[in-house]
């Protein structure tokens, strides 16, 4: 445990800037997005915003900023993580490569311009957006972004370990178009490798693998859900499904096939709260709602089970999930202005408010 007593100090003097939960009052009671900016001018996130609004306005401005401030977090825990656990944050961290890559296939499949994808990486255009552990630097993401093709993306991509698992399904993706198999893939790999990482080497790392386990649990179960609904067969759903979460491969199959999407939220019953989010699915058709439901949950118990062991793995975890939680929950609540939602509304879906 002294191997994270540094860690924990200068973790504790951090956690002081998150926000609090009548900051969260007011800004779920502000108006409109600008009273929202004006609100968040006296937190951690006052200098990013006045720097974001140089080059944009509103809720893509916010963003920016929610983003630089997000990125400068996972740099530090990344930084005061000790020797021993660095390479498992370091892998963890890798996410955010991840997602960028996804936005920038995305882009290039279907013909979106180059500055919407850029708009919308985890970055703040003058740091690294796969933060200090990634792999990519903000140049490496410009120089994917101006690729011609999806193709051309995956070969700039092979130096970094992430192109080879992209090359072997280009074929399929040219025949289809579908990105998803693609974006599928990174993620496989990824949590494959982080899973990896996350051994035993002082007792204690089974908080994380118990985070990570539930990670996945939410994933597939998603996925279970999706293709429920889009009535696909048990057969071209396995291989979609990932290793390492606590449901087994037969358990989530079996799911699949019973015969609707409500039938599968009846069985898994009241461990997850799925029910939550089935409003939202008979009037709309949407799975939002289900995303939303395991997200909160599973964020919720993971950060109260992670400040139970500080002097650990977990301390560095519960801090970057902390980190996560706080743009997730900014984020719903600018865009819920942005919509016109109520406060109430927008309240439901935050995690930040729950905890104490």
């Amino acid at each position: 445990m002294d191997t994270y007593a540094s860690s924990l100090g200068r973790i504790k003097a951090m956690v002081s800037g998150f926000l609090k939960k009548d900051q969260y009052s007011s800004l779920l009671a502000a108006r409109d997005v600008q009273e929202v900016a004006k609100l968040l001018e006296g937190t951690w996130y006052g200098a990013e915003i006045t720097q974001a609004m140089g080059a944009a306005q509103g809720a893509e401005a916010l963003e920016v900023a929610v983003n630089r401030q997000f990125v400068k977090l996972n740099r530090f825990a990344y930084n005061a993580s000790p020797f021993a656990g660095r390479p498992v944050v370091g892998a963890y961290l890798r996410r955010w490569d991840i997602e960028n890559i996804g936005v920038i296939l995305s882009a290039k499949a279907y013909g979106r311009l180059v500055s919407e994808g850029e708009s919308f990486l985890v970055s703040d255009r003058e740091v690294p957006a796969g933060l200090s552990a990634g792999l990519l630097s903000i140049d490496d993401l410009r120089i994917l972004l101006a690729q011609s093709s999806v193709e051309a993306v995956a070969n700039q991509l092979v130096k970094f370990g992430y192109g080879s698992v992209l090359l072997q399904r280009l074929d399929a993706f040219n025949d289809s178009r579908d990105i998803f198999p693609l974006i599928q893939a990174l993620e496989k790999q990824y949590y494959e490798q982080l899973l990896s990482m996350a051994r035993f080497f002082q007792g204690d790392e089974w908080v994380v693998r118990q985070f990570l386990a539930a990670e996945i649990d939410v994933r597939n179960l998603l996925v279970v859900l999706k293709a429920k609904d889009h009535k696909m067969s048990s057969e071209d759903l396995a291989p979609l499904l990932f290793d390492g979460g606590t449901y087994a491969a037969k358990a989530l199959l079996d799911l699949a096939n019973l015969a609707s999407v409500q039938e599968v939220v009846g069985s898994v019953g009241t461990s997850l709260p799925l029910a939550d989010g089935l409003p939202m699915y008979n009037e709309s058709g949407s799975l939002t709602g289900f995303e939303l439901a395991l997200r909160r949950h599973q964020s919720e118990k993971n950060l109260v089970r992670m400040r139970q062991y500080p002097l650990s793995l977990a301390g560095i975890f519960g801090f970057l999930l902390q980190a996560d939680v706080e743009r997730s929950d900014l984020r719903k609540i600018v865009y819920g202005k942005v919509y016109g939602w109520s406060g109430e509304r927008i309240a439901k879906d935050l995690v930040s408010t729950r905890l104490a």
